[in-house]
């Protein structure tokens, strides 16, 4: 058997749409575990979780449906509003809440990433976020001298 130089040919149409596939794939995957584990729950353990969150059970039915990475962005924003996500969280677990859960519903976050990605976060996040407003007020606060 003569030996042949095996090539692998590549089809870029085709590697995309499979691409594009194997990601909606994926994310139903996701979508449907974090749904099933919620769907594992008793209806008064789901009542419980969203009382405790602060949300009505459809809110949080939906934010589960959005899959745990959809909040990512805030904390890139944070950082680029020089706030330290995780002492956030800590200090306002509430607010921090708050700030995610306006973040995951919102749904053209398009903008946000291109702001963060161009680093123009800081003069333009007042013109899409729809934390805006909090987030403003967060800033004032950091930015008031400490009372001694």
């Amino acid at each position: 058997m003569p030996d042949r130089d095996i090539r692998e040919r590549h089809y870029p149409t085709v590697e995309f749409v499979l691409d594009a596939i194997a990601g909606w794939i994926n994310k139903y995957r996701l979508m449907h575990g974090v749904r099933d584990e919620l769907g594992e729950c008793s209806h008064e353990d789901v009542m419980r979780i969203a009382k405790d969150l602060g949300v009505p059970v459809s809110d949080l039915l939906g934010l589960a449906a959005k899959g745990s990475r959809s909040a990512d962005v805030l904390q890139r924003l944070l950082l680029a509003l020089s706030v330290d996500p995780k002492a956030l969280a800590k200090n306002d677990p509430a607010l921090m809440r708050d700030l995610q859960r306006l973040c995951i519903v919102y749904s053209h976050k398009c903008r946000c990433q291109h702001e963060l990605a161009k680093g123009t976060t800081a003069e333009h996040f007042r013109e899409f976020c729809p934390n805006a407003y909090t987030l403003d007020a967060l800033l004032k606060q950091k930015v008031q001298p400490s009372r001694q």
